[in-house]
């Protein structure tokens, strides 16, 4: 029989690696639980990309998962030679850049004004602004008003309306309130205005909170359609690439009511030929990727600018 021992270095050890035992099969849970999240993210994506380089006719059979099984070039071909498509991802592109630019500097500006002490009225139109984000007139109102100032069918449609972003205000406003009132004074006493004060003070103190709101805006005007639908859709020169993508998608369903018809119209419509060729499905995802890669290239650049904004701008000194 073995001995109890009530060593105390020996309880000590033995406790340790119990300890040890547990952190490793804790760990080894989180990791698990992880990687399936990661395989359940990414895997659409992935997938995505085989069938947009796959050929159109083969990916109507199905079951490619993450290698095409008919490598082809063709789908991204025809988009790129589809004056369409060109010409939604100009608009797509300017109306993000021009959008970002003017939105985040509107917001700015609006917040730091809000955010002065001396601004006697700050706390009712803040109050306002925030009961906008919360109740708003109405979809047909809005229409109206958009009709009333001569917007529709106009590319200042996807402008001026988003001048201002009140949830991005109020984080803007917020991360403003963190920082010293001495930086403001030490301005006006050496004789700047506001404007010169907003432009070479307070917005080089609060990079992290514009590149985070540049990019929520950027996000989401590379990634609106509904605009376009409701406003500009009797105008095919200003159409976006998600309002384009959208109406693939409805196309491919419109054709596409099961895998077996459209084989049959697609190659119906080939002459039976079998040469590589384009359907809804694979149209569908080229244009995805499309759509996607440039959020995915700017991403990694302002993610740090993103983190720190989060976290500082909910923090008042």
């Amino acid at each position: 029989m073995t001995e109890k021992t009530n060593n105390p270095k020996d309880l000590y050890y033995a406790a340790r690696r119990q300890t040890q035992i547990g952190n490793i099969i804790f760990d080894t849970i989180i990791y698990l639980v992880l990687a399936f999240v990661v395989v359940a993210t990414v895997y659409p994506f992935w997938n995505t990309i085989a069938i947009s380089f796959n050929d159109g006719l083969d990916s109507l059979k199905g079951g490619i998962k993450l290698w095409p099984r008919k490598f082809t070039w063709k789908n991204y071909q025809d988009l790129f030679v589809t004056p369409r498509i060109f010409n939604a991802g100009i608009i797509s592109v300017t109306r993000t850049i021009i959008q970002t630019v003017l939105s985040v500097f509107c917001t700015s500006m609006l917040a730091y004004a809000l955010s002065r002490k001396e601004f006697v009225i700050r706390k009712p139109l803040t109050t306002i602004l925030v009961i906008s984000m919360y109740v708003n007139a109405g979809l047909i109102p809005g229409y109206m008003l958009i009709k009333k100032l001569g917007l529709l069918n106009k590319y200042a449609v996807y402008i001026i309306p988003c001048l201002v972003d009140i949830f991005n205000f109020i984080l803007v406003r917020t991360y403003i309130n963190g920082l010293p009132d001495s930086f403001v004074e030490s301005a006006r006493i050496d004789g700047a205005n506001e404007f010169k004060i907003f432009i070479r003070i307070i917005m080089p103190l609060i990079v992290p909170s514009i590149a985070m709101i540049c990019l929520f805006t950027a996000v989401n005007a590379w990634n609106s359609w509904f605009d376009t639908y409701l406003y500009c859709s009797g105008k095919p020169k200003l159409h976006s690439l998600q309002y384009v993508l959208m109406s693939f998608l409805q196309q491919s369903q419109n054709q596409s009511s099961s895998a077996a018809d459209a084989g049959s119209m697609a190659v119906a419509a080939s002459g039976g030929s079998t040469a590589a060729k384009s359907t809804p499905i694979s149209i569908r995802s080229s244009i995805t990727m499309i759509a996607t890669l440039p959020i995915l290239v700017v991403y990694p650049f302002v993610q740090k600018y993103f983190v720190v904004g989060m976290t500082i701008g909910g923090v008042k000194e």
